[in-house]
């Protein structure tokens, strides 16, 4: 909480509510609708503090300098420090980074210190491993291998050298809408001391309000505020449905003599099947790390499949486990053919800044609203636009009637010959939980049990991301209020799903057990069954990943902001093993 206690060092202090009371039932009901705030004025608040985000208020405090005119710029970060919600072995392209801070070779505490040195492609089969020809957009010549965490920790503090305010552990809870309803006026944070119960603790501190010119969303994939305001503003009526893909990720320390800097491999086939899109890589960063993950997209069709579980396969794979014997494990908008998309996301976050910066200082005001459509305008003109339009058609080949093997032939005429030149588009005509077919159809899989060290259970992989969220909490993973609700989730979820959610979280959230059992968050004060079973939702173990709002079939639950800065903390070295998985955006229309 060390950030929230420095921003009440800055603010005035946020108001508290007296609720020491003896019996938890005596406290006072939470109802967010009759808590004053205090409100704090600023140009512009961003929500989020990874690459975008950070670029966005770096450029913004560089405007200030270069015009003149000063802009005050807030980011909001839920995780307690920057950085901490996300690991990744990341392959950087410093295209965006050049343009915002030419000087960044110079730079002493710079993390883009191993340079890719060499890339392949392979395709896997269950005991064998092929070479595939290379694509010309995943070549990686002049780019980098870093720690994404140690990536938006170094941008974070060139940002407070500009005079950024960032404060981590603030999770933006809620938007501020504007009188009529037509805009969006700022954040207010989460409130936190409330108990499971809707009670407030005697620890209850009322969030802020963040009243801003200007509020930029830079939650990452399928954000909670980004979802409201796509809803109300009806921002993808008439687009295609976004589809995700959730990735699994290990950091290893491998055997020196079996680690390779620099070098960088993407691999297809095992241990998905063919009707399932997705993909591995294997990074070799410095300091002996190797960065080893699978991407799976969410448009899966088979609900017995566990995104943890193919994962697990991955590592068993000869030509995977062989570089992990000997070793030990240890701590927006993509481009789908690079497999790589924070110089995408950065140079939309500075060009977002440059709309924000010339809408705050023209000659319009507040209360007639500001012109943020150059931001629209820049972005079809920029390079992050023609890059994304020559890719285009790549994902969506898979989904077509194609099928995999004719996306792999497609992806490779149009990636090598025509370079995107097509005058048509193909098209994804439905989201991920629509293409999750019914249980009845396919057979179950089983899994190989754990082998330690190279595969674990999957608790125990969530006990070593350090995940934490404070206990006696409301639960933040939403189902629609109602014991009629709760009933229709778990007899279609479990009935004609085989309680997709149960193998498809990465964290064990989500358990559909009998009615008899007891253990776990019903996430409604009562407790609610149906054909004998029940939904436990374990919200203690989530790591923030939004699968479960993407890809359950009923389409149900809402992932919110947890209290205070619960969740993972991949940026603290408190085990020698760290995993992540995350949601991100596989294509973007």
């Amino acid at each position: 909480m060390l950030g929230r206690r420095l921003l009440l060092h800055r603010l005035p202090r946020s108001r508290q509510i007296s609720v020491s009371c003896r019996h938890a039932q005596e406290r006072l009901l939470y109802n967010p609708e009759s808590i004053e705030r205090d409100a704090d004025e600023v140009d512009v608040c961003i929500v989020g503090a990874g690459p975008a985000g950070l670029s966005a208020a770096i450029r913004l405090k560089q405007l200030e300098k270069e015009k003149g005119k000063e802009i005050r710029v807030v980011v909001l970060e839920k995780g307690p420090e920057v950085g901490s919600h996300i690991l990744s072995g990341a392959v950087i392209e410093p295209r965006a980074l050049d343009e915002l801070l030419p000087n960044w070779p110079s730079s002493a505490s710079h993390p883009l210190v191993q340079p890719a040195t060499r890339s392949s492609m392979r395709f896997l089969t269950r005991n064998m491993s092929f070479p595939m020809p290379h694509p010309p957009q995943m070549s990686n010549k002049g780019n980098y291998i870093v720690s994404l965490s140690r990536f938006a920790s170094w941008l974070s503090s060139i940002a407070e050298e500009e005079g950024v305010e960032i404060y981590p552990g603030f999770a933006g809870a809620s938007l501020i809408w504007s009188p009529d309803g037509t805009g969006v006026q700022g954040v207010t944070t989460n409130d936190v001391g409330i108990d499971k119960e809707g009670r407030l603790k005697e620890s209850f501190e009322a969030g802020m309000q963040f009243r801003a010119k200007v509020t930029l969303l830079a939650e990452g994939a399928h954000g909670s505020l980004t979802k409201t305001a796509v809803k109300k503003f009806g921002l993808r009526d008439g687009r295609d449905p976004q589809t995700y893909g959730i990735g699994l990720k290990e950091v290893w320390r491998v055997d020196p003599g079996r680690h390779r800097p620099g070098e960088v491999v993407h691999t297809m086939g095992y241990p998905l099947d063919w009707k399932t899109y997705g993909g591995g890589w294997v990074y070799h960063m410095a300091d002996g790390l190797v960065s080893l993950g699978l991407v799976i997209g969410l448009d899966y069709a088979n609900p017995y499949l566990s995104p943890y579980g193919e994962f697990q396969k991955m590592k068993l794979h000869p030509h995977i486990s062989s570089l992990l014997e000997g070793g030990s494990d240890w701590p927006g908008f993509v481009n789908v053919p690079k497999i790589k998309g924070t110089h995408n996301a950065m140079k939309s976050g500075m060009l977002a800044a440059e709309a924000a910066y010339d809408a705050i200082h023209s000659e319009g005001t507040p209360a007639t609203g500001l012109d943020m459509s150059k931001y629209e305008d820049e972005m079809k003109k920029s390079w992050v636009w023609r890059e994304l339009h020559e890719v285009r058609n790549i994902r969506p080949s898979f989904s077509s009637p194609l099928g995999f093997w004719g996306g792999v032939a497609y992806s490779g005429v149009d990636s090598l010959l025509l370079k995107g030149r097509t005058p048509w588009t193909l098209r994804i005509r439905t989201r991920d939980s629509s293409h999750t077919e019914r249980a009845s159809e396919f057979d179950p899989i089983s899994y190989p049990p754990p082998q330690p060290p190279l595969t674990t259970d999957i608790l125990t992989s969530v006990s070593l991301t350090s995940t934490n969220h404070a206990e006696n909490q409301p639960v933040h993973l939403r189902l629609p209020p109602g014991r009629e609700a709760r009933k229709n989730h778990i007899q279609t979820n479990v009935g004609e799903y085989a309680g997709l959610l149960g193998r498809a979280c990465p964290a064990a959230v989500y358990e559909y057990v009998d009615a008899g059992s007891d253990g776990g968050e019903s996430g409604t004060p009562e407790d609610v069954a149906a054909d004998g079973v029940k939904l436990v939702i374990n919200s203690q173990n989530c790591i923030h990943c939004k699968l479960c709002d993407i890809k359950v079939p009923t389409q149900d639950i809402t992932w919110t902001v947890p209290e205070g800065s619960g969740g993972p903390k991949y940026s603290t070295p408190l085990s020698p093993f760290q995993m992540h998985n995350d949601l991100m955006p596989l294509r973007r229309r």
